[in-house]
C-alpha cells in the first residue's frame, strides 16, 4: 500500500456534536496548498483502548499521521499515554518541552502545567506559536493539539519542516463533467474500462439528487492521463447521445 496522510480527530465533544469538527476540512486545505491530499480520516471518542487500537494500527503502516485533541493534562485526555501504549514505550518527562512550558508560565508551570511535558520516550517537539506547550512526533506520527488556532500552525510547520521533499512531488489534476438523465448502471462499463485503462488517475463518480437525474464523472491525478481519459469519456458521452456539459466551477471544487 502506497504511503499516505492520514488524520484521527480526538474527543468525545465531536462524537456527541457538542462541539463541530472544524479540522478536517482545514487539513484537507492546508496539505492542498503543498500539493498533497488526505488519504483517510477517522474520529475518535475519549476512549483509551479505542484509541490505542487505532494507533497501533496506523503505527504499523507508512502513513504520515497528524492527531489532533487529547494531549492537555484534564483527566479525559488520554492521547499522550496511548500514543507511548501504541508504540510500546514508557511516557518521560521531555526537558525540551519542559523549557518550553517554564519559559511561557514560570513558576505557575508547577505541578500541573509541566504534566503536558510527559511524552513518550524519544518523542520529538511540535513548537506552539501560541502558548508554547508543545505537541510532538513520534515516528511518522504528529500529536497537535485540538484547539483549532493552535493545531493548524503546527501542522504547516510539521509539514514544512519534515516533509518538503513531499511537496508538490506529483503534479495533480481533476477533471469532470455533468451527465444528465443517465444512471450509474448505464455508465458502469465506460468506468471500469477507464479505470483499467488508466491507473494513473483516480475516478470518481458522484450522483446527485436533483429535480433532473444528474451524474459528476471525473477523474483526478497525473494530468496527462486525466486529460487522455477524460476525452475519451466526453467522446463516449456524446456518442451515446446523453446530454452533457462542464460543471460550474463551484461544483468541481
Amino acid at each position: 500500500m502506497a504511503q499516505g496522510f492520514g488524520a484521527f480527530i480526538i474527543g468525545d465533544e465531536i462524537i456527541s456534536g457538542k462541539r463541530q469538527d472544524k479540522h478536517f476540512i482545514r487539513i484537507i486545505d492546508i496539505l492542498g496548498t503543498r500539493g498533497l491530499c488526505l488519504s483517510w480520516c477517522q474520529y475518535l471518542g475519549d476512549d483509551p483502548a479505542r484509541i490505542t487500537h487505532a494507533l497501533k494500527g496506523s503505527m504499523g503502516t507508512d502513513d504520515i499521521v497528524f492527531c489532533f485533541g487529547g494531549i492537555g493534562a484534564t483527566p479525559d485526555d488520554y492521547t499522550r499515554q496511548c500514543a507511548a501504549a501504541a508504540a510500546g514505550v514508557p511516557i518521560e518527562r521531555h526537558a525540551g518541552a519542559v523549557a518550553e512550558i517554564e519559559a511561557q508560565y514560570g513558576e505557575r508551570a508547577y505541578p500541573k502545567r509541566v504534566l503536558m511535558a510527559d511524552f513518550p520516550a524519544a518523542a520529538q517537539l511540535i513548537p506552539n506559536p501560541v502558548n508554547r506547550v508543545p505537541g510532538f512526533t513520534l515516528g511518522q506520527h504528529h500529536f497537535l493539539p485540538g484547539f483549532p488556532e493552535m493545531a493548524w500552525p503546527m501542522l504547516e510547520w510539521v509539514l514544512d519542516q519534515h516533509y518538503p521533499h513531499l511537496h508538490h512531488r506529483q503534479p495533480s489534476i481533476e477533471q469532470s463533467i455533468l451527465v444528465f438523465d443517465a444512471g450509474e448502471s448505464q455508465l458502469l462499463d465506460l468506468m471500469q474500462d477507464i479505470v483499467q485503462r488508466f491507473p494513473q488517475a483516480k475516478l470518481f463518480c458522484l450522483p446527485q439528487l436533483d429535480k433532473r437525474r444528474t451524474i459528476e464523472l471525473g477523474l483526478k491525478g497525473d494530468p496527462l492521463h486525466v486529460a487522455q481519459a477524460m476525452a475519451e469519456i466526453r467522446n463516449y458521452i456524446a456518442h451515446t447521445g446523453y446530454e452533457w456539459r462542464e460543471p460550474d466551477k463551484a461544483l468541481n471544487n
